[in-house]
């Protein structure tokens, strides 16, 4: 009589008594519904799910990994992907595991004098952690901005160098908040920090009011850090942070850069 069953190959022992730390898929492209307190917006999610590999068990199966995925496809929210951070550790059995997302959000902007509107995008990273039943949800927003030199604007007769900024803010955030957070809010937040913020379509009055703004409102790359550091830290979702800003400065053959961290406060 045939024998039907099909063997387990990735729960068998491994004799090599090696810990594997990380061990999943990546690279996973996966339709997305995010509401992070502003309302639901398409979005497609680029994905990284991996568990750790006890040092007796060969392999993890990666199909599971995938029937995550199809399983929680429902309203992306905060507290949805924490409890499928969770729920992968019980399909993989696992004691640790984290999840990996990277992908566009959307916000509709007014310009300061035409009023014409149009759509800003900004690059998010959720990252769940999970380890013996507990997990943590760690977010990492990166904003484009303007920055303008005060250095430049003191010692100069007219003019001033300006450019484009990037500033990333990651935070771990609170567990009791989750369903409280707004990623709408605190990116408007954080925009304001700088010398302008930016928008995706402006009429040529627009064009003279942020021109003007920027060189009413100059900032170093520390003011930067500094600035968006003091919106965090008055954040209640918000337990801890680490703050990036990079000028990709105009005149010189160089970025400036910066960095701040809440444990440093």
């Amino acid at each position: 009589m045939t024998n039907n069953i099909i063997p387990d190959i990735q729960s068998s022992h491994d004799p090599r008594n090696m810990v594997i730390a990380r061990v999943g898929i990546k690279d996973v492209r996966f339709p997305m519904l995010v509401n992070l307190g502003a309302g639901a917006q398409a979005s497609i999610g680029e994905y990284m799910l991996t568990v750790k590999l006890p040092a007796d068990k060969k392999g993890t199966h990666m199909s599971r990994f995938v029937s995550l995925l199809e399983e929680h496809s429902e309203a992306f929210t905060l507290v949805n992907f924490k409890t499928m951070t969770l729920d992968m550790l019980t399909r993989l059995e696992a004691e640790q595991g984290d999840i990996e997302v990277h992908f566009p959000y959307f916000i509709k902007k007014t310009a300061p004098v035409s009023g014409i509107q149009s759509l800003m995008d900004y690059e998010i990273t959720l990252r769940g952690v999970a380890k013996n039943g507990v997990a943590n949800i760690r977010l990492s927003v990166l904003i484009p901005m303007t920055s303008l030199c005060p250095c430049s604007k003191e010692i100069s007769e007219y003019g001033a160098h300006n450019q484009r900024s990037h500033v990333t803010a990651h935070m771990t955030l609170s567990n009791e908040a989750l369903n409280a957070f707004n990623l709408h809010e605190l990116i408007r937040a954080i925009e304001l920090q700088g010398s302008c913020d930016l928008y995706g379509l402006l009429k040529r009055p627009d064009e003279k009011y942020v021109t003007e703004r920027a060189y009413d409102n100059p900032k170093f790359v520390e003011d930067l850090v500094r600035d968006v550091a003091g919106v965090l830290r008055a954040q209640a979702s918000v337990q801890a942070f680490t703050v990036e800003a990079e000028n990709f400065e105009s005149i010189h053959n160089h970025s400036a850069y910066a960095v701040i961290e809440s444990e440093d406060l």
